[in-house]
């Protein structure tokens, strides 16, 4: 049984309106953490760096502004989305077509709809009790 969705999208790192950078993120979603989605990025020299935030809240910002504090997301109009992160060490501002997110979305969403994610948490929890059992009860 698939207990995760992973998927890649191309973004854009905005450093200002005349210059950006393209990269590669990792897009990954485990039924174990229903509500979480995993946004990591591969910078050339140096370690990836990994987002956590939540799936309703990149699918909310694919059609509307959406987000508080460190995350957040919002469509341009133009099929783009444009992610905004915030830490200590600075903000980053990244766009990207909003079509692979959609597709990743839609893919967790068979795994785990939406609004499903505390009976999924638990029959995960569950089975691997059960599978962890397993080999006490034979014979």
């Amino acid at each position: 049984m698939q207990s995760t969705v992973q998927g890649h999208v191309v973004m854009s790192l905005v450093v200002s309106a005349e210059l950006s950078f393209r990269l590669v993120a990792d897009l990954e979603y485990d039924a174990a953490d229903p509500y979480a989605v995993r946004l990591t990025f591969h910078l050339p020299g140096d370690a990836p760096v990994t987002w956590v935030f939540g799936r309703e809240l990149l699918l909310d910002g694919v059609s509307a502004p959406s987000g508080e504090g460190d995350v957040h997301i919002h469509p341009t109009g133009d099929g783009e989305v444009c992610l905004l992160l915030r830490s200590p060490e600075g903000d980053a501002l990244l766009r990207c077509t909003a079509a692979p997110l959609v597709a990743f979305l839609n893919r967790a969403d068979r795994l785990v709809p939406m609004g499903a994610e505390l009976a999924a948490g638990s029959l995960e929890a569950e089975l691997a009790d059960i599978l962890s059992r397993g080999c006490e009860n034979a014979g």
